[in-house]
């Protein structure tokens, strides 16, 4: 009776009552939730941090940054003389310059002494020429191109001054002789070839002239000089002896080299 009341209260038992204390793990057993909680749990393994690449992004201008740099950005001379037109300079620029920067270290008495002739005095001499057929200056070039070349250079120093183009390129000799016949020039730039016609057929008269300008320093695309050249060299030689040799002589007519 008592084996079969205890097989009832055996088979009555909870599941995990029913356990043996081996299976229960341990003296006593204990709580299936602790041992959860206390068991031990496996390393991570560590993994090796690969080193990471850094870009550096320039911030981007904006507007208001460029405005503000304009702003600080100094005037220079050459943007006060882009802004003012040419003008010719005369001989009491020179003198000016020359009073200012010995001022401090000169007397008055040395001052005075800096006053130097200018030559020449360009707006004095085209004021006083009226003679037709005759130039007061004449420059030559060795080519059509570089004449046009300087013409257009020599707008500060001309000034209001007539100036005519003594070439041979799409201009004819009977052209240019009515013209000078009409109107008075004091600059003429051109050829010696041309200018050479001109004298021969009395469309130009020399004897007026004041300054004969060679242009001597131009190279061309080969680096050749006006002189370097056989047939310009032969004209020149040939103009000077149509009486700019004697002219020269007689001191009223002066040559310069450009």
């Amino acid at each position: 009776m008592a084996d079969d009341l205890g097989d009832e209260w055996w088979e009555n038992q909870p599941a995990g009552a029913a356990s043996s204390p081996e299976a229960s793990g341990g003296e006593g057993g204990g709580d299936p939730e602790m041992q959860q909680e206390t068991a031990p749990v496996p390393a991570l393994s560590k993994k090796t941090k690969q080193p990471k690449e850094c870009f550096l992004i320039q911030p981007k201008e904006t507007k208001e940054d460029a405005t503000k740099t304009r702003k600080r950005r100094k005037k220079k001379i050459t943007d006060v003389l882009a802004k003012s037109e040419p003008k010719p300079g005369t001989p009491e620029d020179l003198q000016k310059l020359m009073k200012d920067y010995y001022s401090s270290n000169r007397s008055v008495i040395e001052l005075e002494e800096l006053n130097l002739p200018v030559c020449p005095k360009w707006v004095k001499l085209r004021k006083n020429h009226n003679e037709k057929k005759s130039v007061l200056m004449l420059i030559i070039c060795s080519s059509a191109v570089r004449a046009l070349e300087l013409i257009r250079s020599m707008t500060a120093f001309r000034g209001d001054s007539k100036v005519m183009k003594l070439f041979a390129k799409h201009i004819k000799v009977q052209e240019q002789v009515k013209l000078l016949e009409k109107r008075v020039v004091h600059l003429g730039v051109g050829t010696p070839g041309r200018i050479k016609e001109l004298v021969k057929q009395g469309g130009l008269n020399l004897n007026p002239l004041k300054f004969l300008v060679f242009d001597w320093n131009w190279r061309d695309q080969k680096l050749r000089r006006m002189m370097d050249i056989p047939e310009i060299r032969k004209e020149v030689f040939e103009l000077l002896e149509m009486g700019v040799l004697s002219l020269c002589k007689s001191e009223s007519l002066k040559l310069g080299l450009f």
